[in-house]
């Protein structure tokens, strides 16, 4: 079976795209590809998110912050799902993905943006790997050859209303 591919963007390509890129191509099994990009990119991965994976078993050598340009250009892979992590990316115009994807929403706050020590920071951290853990458990449960085009998007959107770790909701 040819693994599915996903994209997962936020505006710098550094804290919650590289989690959730990291746990879609460990939790997906080879049914799903992740990469994950950013419209604005930084120049590294944020150490933290690294650090957070690092103790979670997770090999972080090939993990990036990327353009989304290098997606949409011709010879990018073909994307399934195309998946925003952040408001701000989600707001932004975005490029014209090839093969028309599927897009959602899953926006949770930016474990980067934490301004507490390095113990608040690795909490914040902590809260977003969980909540793109479950969402993409959710995800990876759906038998999406089992649903419509309607269903699989109203399930798809839901998964994006998972409370976020340690929120009120």
């Amino acid at each position: 079976m040819t693994p599915r591919n996903i994209l997962i963007l936020c505006t710098g390509n550094s804290a919650r795209s590289i989690l959730a890129e990291a746990l879609v191509n460990r939790l997906g099994q080879g049914r799903w590809r992740a990469f994950s990009a950013g419209s604005h990119p930084k120049s590294a991965p944020n150490p933290f998110a690294l650090e957070l994976l690092r103790a979670e078993g997770f090999d972080v050598s090939g993990l990036g912050s990327k353009s989304w340009d290098a997606f949409a250009a011709p010879g990018a892979p073909v994307m399934d799902l195309v998946v925003t992590v952040c408001d701000d990316a989600a707001g932004e115009a975005c490029p014209v993905w090839p093969g028309g994807p599927m897009t959602a929403h899953w926006g949770l706050p930016d474990p980067a943006a934490e301004a507490g020590g390095d113990a608040d920071k690795r909490r914040a951290f902590r809260r977003a790997y969980v909540t793109l853990e479950a969402r993409i458990r959710a995800f990876l449960a759906l038998d999406a050859e089992a649903l419509d085009a309607v269903a699989l998007r109203r399930a798809v959107d839901a998964i994006g209303r998972i409370p976020a770790a340690g929120s009120d909701e």
